[in-house]
């Protein structure tokens, strides 16, 4: 597989942030490692994965099934280009897709669009600008024309305006469906495509309406985490932190459809996605309610909520803590916003949810926590604290084991750190990918390639041995 390593997307800054913030994140290493290995880890989260990574609904359709439609879409997409499908060996239900770029010709235009960070994010993983992500237009530009696309990713560019001078990230041309009059007219906010993407700097497969009851768009490690919980049909199992449903509708797929999945979620926008994505995905078992996971564990029998959050002690066979966090591995990601107030503030709220999810699991059930952060405070610590907190806790082995093993630091041994899966992008290489590369590519290799080259995650599995000791 012959590829040549990528620079830093031109417009982002990769060293702006503290020494201090560094050294919160990769704490086990000295000063001057630390430094390089932070930089590394901005670098590459400015990137997208090098591969898009599809999860099949295997309770609608087969793998095979979705593979051949999936071809077919890319076929038209690509214009023929010759792009493999690839089949996790180690995730039978999941379908890897390799992402083309960054593509270094493209021509810039005159006429331009500015869209927000997220906006900009989601483009560079394949998907077009939607009206709202349009932050600015040149003062001529009208629908069908040619415009360059950049992502203000310090977002300073005001809405509405007519040109931008600030820090801005190039991502690629498109097809403007609207012109600057229609989509800043001042009236009831537009939907739908207001540019489409015909030459973006990464080529990625869009899932714009395509296959949406057979798959669900998922990063690899999310995937990961539902096979390391292994529900089984007939359990009951509690998904703790459930928005927007991918990981909820894994486990009721891997469920066979047969059992009782509950999903909580305290906004109610996020519960109605739940509802939504099980419905489109022909899931029954599923019950998503609006409510907070801290208060999930009922401390009184006055009232019956049979069914109902809040829950009986001891009530689930499996739960997943796919907690809340700082998101310090979500990929691509040209922005870095972080501050360290805000990277400090997830800690106690993790603990709140673990101390409940505790509570609420049987005797001899597993607890799954994971996030999609790389910081050693969310991650090893808190495995660190549960561990001395929750005696009838014991680590566990993953089944399937593919990240790397735990970063030294919150005092775990040997043993434990190769007992958790840490995904992390900066141990990752990164490299164009272009149609010539992937016709000499090994399978083997690309697989190896995207185990590594995803997004920043974290999984540890508990088993509980015994009841939860009472406080004297």
């Amino acid at each position: 597989m012959q590829l040549i390593p990528l620079k830093p997307i031109e417009g982002v800054n990769l060293v702006e942030k503290t020494m201090d913030f560094s050294l919160m994140v990769v704490s086990a290493f000295g000063k001057q490692e630390a430094e390089r290995k932070f930089e590394t880890l901005l670098n590459r989260l400015s990137h997208p994965p090098s591969f898009t990574t599809v999860r099949v609904n295997t309770y609608l359709a087969s793998v095979q099934c979705v593979k051949n439609l999936l071809f077919d879409e890319l076929q038209k997409q690509f214009n023929g280009l010759s792009v493999p499908i690839l089949q996790h060996p180690d995730l039978q239900d999941v379908l890897l897709i390799p992402v083309i770029g960054p593509r270094k010709n493209i021509k810039k235009q005159q006429c331009e669009a500015i869209v927000g960070t997220q906006c900009g994010n989601a483009v560079l993983r394949g998907a077009h600008v939607y009206i709202p992500g349009i932050v600015s237009a040149s003062k001529f530009m009208k629908a069908g024309d040619v415009v360059s696309v950049y992502s203000d990713i310090e977002g300073k560019c005001k809405k509405g305006a007519k040109e931008f001078d600030g820090t801005k990230v190039f991502l690629g041309n498109g097809i403007s469906q609207l012109s600057r009059k229609e989509i800043f007219n001042g009236l009831p906010e537009l939907k739908g495509i207001g540019i489409r993407m015909t030459e973006p700097v990464y080529l990625s497969l869009s899932f714009d309406n395509v296959l949406p009851s057979y798959l669900f768009l998922q990063n690899l490690p999310s995937a990961v985490v539902t096979h390391v919980l292994d529900p089984q049909p007939g359990e009951k199992i509690l998904d703790l932190c459930a928005a927007p449903g991918g990981k909820t509708t894994h486990i009721a797929a891997l469920m066979h459809d047969q059992g009782e999945v509950i999903a909580l979620d305290k906004l109610s926008n996020k519960v109605k996605k739940i509802k939504q994505n099980a419905l489109l995905l022909g899931l029954n078992s599923i019950k998503a309610f609006c409510f907070d996971g801290t208060k999930a564990l009922k401390l009184d029998m006055v009232k019956d909520t049979e069914g109902e959050p809040p829950f009986l002690a001891e009530s689930f066979d499996r739960i997943l803590l796919d907690a809340p966090c700082s998101g310090m591995g979500q990929r691509p990601n040209m922005a870095c916003s972080w501050t360290l107030k805000e990277m400090t503030s997830y800690q106690p709220l993790q603990r709140k949810l673990f101390s409940v999810a505790v509570r609420l699991l049987k005797p001899g059930g597993v607890l799954v926590y994971s996030t999609c952060t790389i910081t050693l405070a969310e991650n090893e610590e808190q495995v660190a604290w549960a561990l001395t907190a929750f005696p009838c806790l014991q680590l566990q082995p993953q089944e399937p084991q593919i990240g790397g093993e735990g970063m030294m630091g919150a005092g775990l041994s040997v043993e434990q750190l190769q007992q958790l899966q840490r995904f992390d992008p900066s141990v990752a290489p990164l490299w164009d990918m272009d149609v010539d590369s992937l016709r000499e590519a090994r399978v083997e290799d690309m697989i190896r390639l995207a185990n590594k080259d995803c997004i920043g995650f974290f999984i540890a599995k508990f088993v509980k041995y015994k009841g939860i000791r009472k406080d004297p």
